[in-house]
């Protein structure tokens, strides 16, 4: 992990490091894999996860515990989108909005998440240098993956509110590789948004792609 630590390069006056760069690539990779619906975008996500988590771990307490649930979420999506084969539905990840109740839940959940997060870091400042941003990043992640795994549309909107603070963060603790990545995420994020939204509106779906046969 030393060595995927090191300088990979330079770019526009910022070090790039290994790990800050393949991790992201990674996350491309999976996010492309998600957009698709393909069953493989949870693998990579916790590849991606792993290296990132290694990256950021001793200087971005929070960024580190979000690659941690990402890890843990990529295996229970792994486990979600699995399920749905075994139920008659062919592996069809059937994207739709969430109820009103289910919003009011997860943004409630993430609002309580936030506060109770953030003051744990705050009673032990060596967890973290900025409580409020880390503790926003970490309960935002859990939120979005749970909703990428329910095949939430609101899903892609979790990710852009995470990114709106996770991108300058990135940039301001040297890791940036990830603010340059994210702002294309912004992007595949809104054409994503945009394929489920109408996927949510039609009828049956194909298979899901990339599934084991």
């Amino acid at each position: 992990m030393n060595a995927l630590n090191s300088e990979a390069f330079v770019l526009f006056g910022q070090h790039i490091l290994w790990s800050d760069m393949i991790g992201n690539i990674l996350g491309l990779a999976a996010l492309a894999l998600g957009w698709r619906r393909n069953l493989w975008s949870w693998p990579v996500q916790f590849a991606s996860g792993l290296i990132l988590f290694g990256a950021f771990y001793g200087h971005l307490t929070g960024s580190a515990g979000k690659q941690a649930v990402v890890m843990t979420v990529a295996l229970y999506g792994w486990w979600q989108w699995n399920r749905s084969r075994g139920e008659g539905t062919d592996g069809h990840i059937t994207p739709r909005f969430a109820t009103w109740r289910e919003r009011g839940a997860m943004t409630a959940a993430a609002a309580a998440g936030t506060v109770a997060v953030a003051l744990l870091f705050k009673a032990y400042p060596s967890l973290s240098w900025d409580p409020w941003p880390d503790a926003y990043i970490f309960v935002g992640t859990v939120v979005a993956m749970y909703a990428q795994a329910r095949g939430m549309v609101e899903f892609w909107i979790a990710w852009l509110l995470v990114d709106l603070v996770g991108v300058p963060l990135n940039f301001a603790n040297g890791y940036a590789f990830s603010g340059f990545v994210y702002v294309i995420y912004g992007a595949l994020v809104l054409w994503g948004m945009r394929d489920w939204w109408l996927r949510s509106r039609q009828g049956p779906r194909p298979a899901l792609e990339g599934a084991p046969a």
